[in-house]
């Protein structure tokens, strides 16, 4: 049971990196990674004006008990001067007390100094790195969009990118119904021409009753020629036999009766 749950994290994190590196810009990481770095500079710069304020604040706090211990100095000076020993003895007391938290405030004064130092140099050399960082950046970004915007202009000239793959399957497809409907067109023709098909229109013909109709509509009009000729050879007879007499009357002269043949 173990095993198939090991399997199956790995199959999810493996398909998990997948997915994320599918999503991942690197000019996004680029920018997140320089604002972090912007950051920790940011964080330096105010841990070394702290570590200063602390220095500034020591030396102010020296600088009062040195004027302190001045003082205590005069004092018991003064006092030895009038015959107060004792009192020329407690200003010295005192005087040596504050001298001895004057070395404690030094001491730590060195301490900052070096602390504020060390931060400072190494605000210094960060400030370096972020510039340094900040050009790369920017130059990996370039190259990085040019390299995408020419991989993108392949893929249009190729047409293996999913906009043009896309536009590709459009144009296959609409050659392909094409194809079907001038072909679905054609049989149709074949089979109407052949007369598998009836037109119920009564309109649409085949070949050869087309050729049918044309025969006999020439029969009926050589018919009717032949007609209107008969028609006029029998009135020319009829004419030819009243001109001799003139008006007079004549032996009738037997005529032969037209004959027409039959066609």
């Amino acid at each position: 049971m173990s095993g198939v749950m090991k399997r199956m994290g790995m199959i999810f994190r493996a398909k998990a990196n997948k997915a994320l590196d599918r999503a991942e810009d690197p000019r996004e990481t680029l920018d997140y990674s320089y604002q972090k770095q912007l950051e920790l500079l940011q964080k330096v710069r105010r841990g070394v004006a702290d570590v200063a304020t602390s220095r500034k604040r020591l030396e102010l706090q020296l600088s009062q008990l040195q004027k302190q211990s001045s003082t205590l100095e005069d004092q018991g000076r003064k006092a030895l001067a009038l015959g107060r020993e004792d009192l020329a003895r407690e200003a010295l007391s005192r005087r040596a007390a504050l001298q001895q938290q004057v070395t404690d405030l030094e001491t730590q004064h060195q301490t900052l100094q070096g602390e504020e130092e060390k931060l400072t140099l190494a605000a210094q050399r960060l400030q370096a790195k972020v510039d340094a960082f900040r050009t790369k950046k920017e130059t990996i970004k370039a190259t990085y969009t040019a390299a995408q915007a020419q991989t993108r202009i392949g893929e249009a000239f190729s047409g293996i990118s999913e906009e043009m793959g896309d536009v590709g399957m459009a144009i296959q497809r609409a050659e392909d119904k094409t194809a079907q409907l001038q072909a679905r067109a054609g049989a149709i023709d074949e089979l109407l021409a052949s007369g598998a098909l009836d037109d119920s229109s009564g309109l649409a013909k085949d070949d050869i009753q087309t050729e049918l109709d044309r025969l006999s509509g020439g029969t009926d009009v050589e018919l009717e020629l032949q007609r209107m000729k008969a028609e006029l050879a029998g009135g020319s007879t009829s004419k030819q036999a009243i001109e001799p007499g003139q008006g007079q009357p004549q032996a009738q002269q037997p005529q032969d009766t037209p004959r027409f043949d039959k066609q």
